[in-house]
């Protein structure tokens, strides 16, 4: 099997120059989290806005650190901050789907979210990914999102304008983001209709995964390493043979805002890993597509020896925090196929 990586292209760095760009890149990062954290609240006002722009903004350009890499201190700081990304983003996201709920159709107004072109960009990314390396299938009709959160844009992105005849199951740990998520729907019948929300630790859903067609792992399902491999492991063994998975992991500074995701933990879950895409632009995640063989048993069932022997081929190589927080197609594939390019941002 060949794994397709698209990834940044970078400058040619002299190993000197390259650790002094690291060494202030750290050094700025490591200071806006200290910022962060003294903040009294992570609700949206003027100065979280402003700290965390810089912080995007900081983090967005094409950067040769491997943040997997780096030093424990710096690896300690990076993993507070991410966290305080999580509960910046809940926060923000509850904000929103308030604000959208208090329209005759929320639905109409879902540019207001300062992000919402991000999630344009990156649902037609995901869309012409799965296309691109799964062209034989037929368009998938059962999708589930694994922590979908208050705002749940990805789906919704999706479902309007890219599977208009397909169902997408939102789970979330958090009844209250659920609550929330549900109201954006209430006034449009069709997306009402093919959209469904379960309030449910995914460690605890079994046999429903089997299921869908395509599965989506949110980046901050699990957003320890320990975690996230634990999580692929629990999908590789109860997904459908043949589903495809979407994992969304995040690749040099990007790292700093949400985790990394490892392709190979994702092979060693059961699953054949298809791409690594690393997008450029705006678009902040990095996008992994994999597919649990057919008839096949995951990993996790006949031991690592096994799945080696299955056809795995060339590898490249949360719980949600909104409760804490909060208190906390039929478009066919051959049309997907026949976009010409992926989007580069």
């Amino acid at each position: 099997m060949t794994v397709e990586v698209e990834a940044v292209t970078m400058a040619k760095e002299q190993p000197e120059e390259k650790e002094e760009v690291i060494d202030k890149l750290v050094e700025k990062i490591t200071g806006l989290a200290a910022a962060i954290g003294k903040l009294p609240s992570l609700s949206p006002s003027p100065e979280v806005n402003a700290l965390f722009t810089e912080l995007v903004m900081t983090c967005i350009p094409p950067s040769s650190v491997d943040v997997e890499q780096l030093g424990a201190e710096a690896q300690d700081m990076r993993g507070r901050l991410i966290r305080l990304c999580a509960d910046a983003e809940g926060h923000l996201e509850a904000h929103y789907s308030d604000l959208l709920a208090g329209h005759d159709n929320p639905l109409d107004h879902l540019a207001l979210f300062p992000y919402f072109n991000n999630y344009i960009q990156l649902a037609q990314l995901e869309y012409a990914l799965l296309a691109r390396h799964l062209p034989a299938a037929p368009p998938p009709s059962r999708l589930a999102f694994l922590g979908s959160g208050p705002l749940p844009l990805s789906s919704l992105v999706l479902a309007a304008r890219h599977l208009p005849a397909a169902s997408f199951h939102n789970y979330d740990i958090c009844a209250d983001a659920n609550r929330r998520a549900s109201r954006l729907v209430r006034a449009d019948r069709d997306l009402a209709a093919r959209m469904a929300f379960h309030t449910s630790d995914v460690a605890h859903v079994t046999t429903d995964l089997a299921a869908y067609d395509v599965v989506f792992l949110a980046a901050l399902v699990g957003m320890a390493a320990e975690e996230k491999a634990r999580m692929v492991e629990h999908l590789g063994k109860h997904m459908a043979p043949g589903a495809a998975l979407v994992v969304r992991s995040a690749h040099g500074a990007r790292g700093f805002l949400y985790p990394v995701v490892d392709p190979e933990e994702i092979r060693r879950g059961g699953f054949d890993v298809l791409a690594v895409h690393h997008p450029e632009g705006e678009v902040i995640n990095s996008v992994i597509i994999a597919r649990k063989p057919p008839s096949v048993a995951s990993a996790s069932e006949v031991g690592d020896a096994d799945a080696h022997a299955h056809g795995h081929g060339a590898v490249v190589s949360r719980p949600c925090q909104r409760c804490e927080m909060e208190a906390r197609a039929h478009q066919k594939m051959e049309e997907m196929s026949a976009m010409e390019k992926l989007p580069s941002s």
